[in-house]
């Protein structure tokens, strides 16, 4: 289980990856209740419920994680943990596998997903050096640079 301590000393992806895990074992002896939760919560008149419970979920793991961001970083974690955990608790529903060894597979890779996509950003966004800026140009024209 997660403790303040065990939590300190883990890398943010494994503490999201193993929060997701733990609240699908948290609800694995209601795993049909679940099903019938989220066809209920699926209804055009419940969806705004449903994200708002979606995005009450995630927020939870990311502070729990440890995250403090304020930023629109703050958003866009809350969104994508969002999809990943929806959709990992979909496949869950069906995973007949022992010990959910598919769903654990599914999660990973999302998760690795993710981790593609943050790579890149930071790519783009360390290389914006290397980008033409006119900004840049007009300024080394007016200040040369020594």
């Amino acid at each position: 289980h997660f403790t303040p301590e065990r939590l300190a000393g883990m890398k943010f992806r494994d503490k999201i990856r193993g929060l997701v895990w733990r609240r699908l074992e948290i609800m694995g002896p209601a795993r049909e209740a679940v099903r019938g939760a989220l066809g209920i919560l699926s209804m055009p008149q419940n969806v705004p419920l449903g994200l708002r419970i979606s995005w009450r979920t995630a927020d939870l793991m990311w502070r729990i994680a440890g995250d403090t961001s304020t930023d629109f970083n703050h958003y866009t974690k809350r969104m994508t943990l969002g999809a990943v955990y929806a959709s990992t608790l979909l496949a869950w529903l069906d995973d007949r596998s022992e010990d959910w060894s598919e769903t654990a597979a599914f999660l990973d890779r999302r998760i690795d997903d993710v981790m593609k996509i943050e790579k890149l950003k930071a790519e783009w966004r360390g290389s914006s050096e290397r980008r033409f800026s006119p900004t840049r140009f007009f300024g080394r024209l007016r200040y040369p640079p020594r």
